[in-house]
């Protein structure tokens, strides 16, 4: 499994809270879902840090079962499209975004 992260960090502008993850949910989500290959999309929200740790008020990762649906997802229309929305909650956001593509090992947890 391949995940490819986007990561936001720094701080979303004052008073811009609620629409910059209002516009996340009802624009960006909708064409993440739609990206060619991928199987899961999840969007996280900050709650707590460590101290001293970046903020990062959103995480999004993007699952691919493989490098090859991963490179259909970035080339599909659904990706160009969320890169010209993304730019309107880029208005409302002070900081970088990073990304990042990683080979998922899941292992299950023996203490539960």
């Amino acid at each position: 499994m391949i995940i490819r992260y986007a990561e936001f960090v720094g701080a979303i502008r004052e008073g811009k809270e609620f629409e910059f993850f209002r516009f996340v949910q009802e624009v960006l989500t909708p064409l993440w879902t739609k990206f060619d290959g991928a199987e899961s999309v999840t969007v996280s929200r900050e709650v707590e840090r460590d101290e001293g740790a970046p903020s990062m008020p959103l995480l999004l990762a993007i699952a691919y079962s493989d490098k090859g649906a991963l490179e259909r997802a970035m080339a599909c229309d659904a990706r160009f499209e969320s890169r010209e929305q993304t730019k309107t909650l880029l208005e409302m956001f002070d900081g970088v975004v990073y990304h990042r593509v990683t080979d998922r090992i899941v292992h299950r947890a023996l203490g539960n």
